[in-house]
């Protein structure tokens, strides 16, 4: 587990853990990659754990008009990528992002709110995953701190295992288990206990 002490400056690049007693249905077993985090500016995210039904960039779009205008055929290579919900701000967009693990810092890297031109170059890019992204995670000036203490999030640090295809689907259940045995047997519980 990273230890941030009791200062949240420095947080860029940390994965934020929804908290199993967070009920916004916009973050619940979430799994987040904080991308961006300043306490006078605020903090930008990307959940990394919320699939859009498995659907890609071509699938999302069709025929219509691609980002920008820009037909499917434009989109080349980038109408393969997958798409992701990133959160509830502004879920009318659709932009691509590119997260590269650094191995000898351990550190997970996000580009986002990429060209196409750019994403296009991320996706020859070595370690590098491109994701296409409906919405984000945005928290004002001191909003994310405020979350922090009233422990609606844990913290911890990222492992390039996080964006392997189909590590969405116990991405939460396995974060949250490295916390230790409650938080092991909440993320094992069913979402209805009477079902247990």
């Amino acid at each position: 587990m990273l230890d941030f002490g009791s200062s949240p400056a420095g947080l860029a690049g940390a994965l934020l853990i929804a908290h199993p007693n967070l009920g916004d249905p916009n973050f619940r077993k979430t799994v987040l990659l904080l991308c961006e985090h300043d306490s006078e500016a605020g903090s930008f995210g990307l959940i990394l754990n919320r699939p859009a039904e498995n659907k890609t960039v071509a699938e999302l779009v069709g025929s219509r008009e691609g980002t920008g205008g820009e037909s499917m055929e434009q989109l080349g290579p980038l109408s393969r990528v997958p798409v992701y919900f990133g959160g509830p701000v502004s879920p009318d967009q659709l932009t691509f992002a590119a997260f590269s693990w650094h191995a000898p810092s351990g550190r997970m890297e996000c580009r986002h709110h990429l060209n196409l031109d750019a994403a296009r170059e991320s996706l020859r890019g070595e370690n590098t995953v491109v994701r296409a992204y409906i919405g984000y995670s945005g928290w004002g000036k001191g909003q994310l701190e405020a979350e922090l203490a009233q422990n609606a999030w844990m913290l911890a640090p990222p492992e390039p295992q996080v964006l392997e295809p189909g590590a969405s689907g116990q991405m939460w259940r396995q974060s949250l288990s490295a916390f230790g045995p409650w938080f092991r047997l909440v993320g094992d519980a069913p979402d209805d206990l009477s079902r247990n």
